[in-house]
C-alpha cells in the first residue's frame, strides 16, 4: 500500500471522521478562512455569531456594509484593521463574478477559480485551497504548518515549499473532495495531540511507517506513561499567520466539530 494512504488510513481509524469544516453553509466557511489568520478558531466563531446577529453574514451585506460596521463584529478576530475592509472587499469580488451565488462562482474550473482568489487581498495558498476545497468542492489538497511538520518527520519529503507538499499529496492520494478534507483535518488533530512540536511518539498511530518515529524508538526515546491522542476527538480549522499563509497557531484549541458546511 502506498504509505501516504496507509498513513491517511491509520490516522482515521485512530481519530475517526472530523466532518470539517465547523461551518452552516460555505459563505460561513469563506468568512472563517479569511477571519482566521493569527486567530484562534474560538475568536473566529465569535465573529461570524456577531455577524449573524447584526444580519452581516451574507455577500451581499458585507459587500455594502460600512467597513466600520463590519469591524465591531469582526475585531475580536484580531487584525481589525485589515480583516475587515479584507472581507468587505471579498464579498464585491463574490458580486462581481458570480452575483453572490456560490454554486455560479465555483462552478468554474479550479484552477481559474484558484487563481481568483489568489488575486484577492490576503488570500494566500492555504486560504484560496480552504475555501475552495470545503466551500467550493474542489478535489485540491490544503496544505499547512501541521501538514508540513507531519510529512517531514514521516520521511515524505524534506521540503516546506506549499506547492511540492501539495503536489506530493496530490500524486499519493485519489483524487476525492472527502478524502481530501478528511486528511486534512486528521493531520490537524494528529499534530496538535501528538505530533506536537515535542513529539509524543509513544502514543502514536503511523509510528511504525514514521522514519522520525522509528528513529526515536530505536534510541530508546517513547513518550512517558499518560502521553497520547484523544481518539475520535474532533478537531477545528488551525490559525494562519499573515506573513506566510502556511503557518499555523501552535495554540489553537480543539472543540468540538459541527456538521460539514453545504455549498
Amino acid at each position: 500500500m502506498d504509505r501516504t494512504v496507509a498513513v491517511y488510513r491509520r490516522l482515521l481509524e485512530a481519530y475517526g471522521p472530523q466532518h470539517w469544516w465547523p461551518a452552516d453553509t460555505g459563505f460561513e466557511v469563506i468568512v472563517g478562512a479569511l477571519l482566521m489568520q493569527q486567530t484562534s478558531w474560538a475568536n473566529v466563531e465569535r465573529a461570524i455569531a456577531n455577524l449573524k446577529r447584526s444580519g452581516q453574514l451574507s455577500p451581499e451585506a458585507l459587500a455594502t456594509a460600512r467597513v466600520e460596521a463590519i469591524r465591531r463584529d469582526v475585531k475580536v478576530a484580531g487584525l481589525y484593521r485589515t480583516k475587515p475592509a479584507r472581507l468587505k472587499a471579498f464579498c464585491r469580488h463574490l458580486i462581481e463574478r458570480g452575483g453572490g451565488d456560490l454554486a455560479r462562482y465555483f462552478r468554474r474550473p479550479t484552477d481559474v477559480v484558484r487563481m481568483d482568489l489568489l488575486a484577492q487581498p490576503g488570500v494566500g495558498p492555504e486560504t484560496a485551497d480552504s475555501i475552495l476545497l470545503f466551500a467550493g468542492g474542489h478535489p485540491t489538497f490544503v496544505v499547512d504548518a501541521y501538514t508540513i511538520r507531519i510529512a517531514r518527520r514521516v520521511g515524505f519529503l524534506s521540503t516546506d515549499d506549499y506547492a511540492e507538499v501539495q503536489r506530493h499529496f496530490e500524486d499519493h492520494v485519489p483524487r476525492d473532495v472527502q478524502a481530501y478534507r478528511e486528511y486534512h483535518a486528521l493531520l490537524v488533530q494528529h499534530a496538535k495531540t501528538v505530533c506536537r512540536p515535542k513529539p509524543r511518539c509513544g502514543a502514536c498511530a503511523i509510528r511504525s511507517i514514521c522514519h522520525f518515529g522509528r528513529a526515536r524508538k530505536a534510541e530508546g526515546r517513547g513518550a512517558p506513561s499518560g502521553e497520547g491522542c484523544s481518539a475520535r476527538s474532533p478537531s477545528t480549522p488551525s490559525a494562519q499567520s499573515s506573513t506566510r499563509d502556511a503557518r499555523c497557531s501552535s495554540r489553537s484549541r480543539v472543540r468540538p466539530a459541527r456538521r460539514t458546511a453545504r455549498a
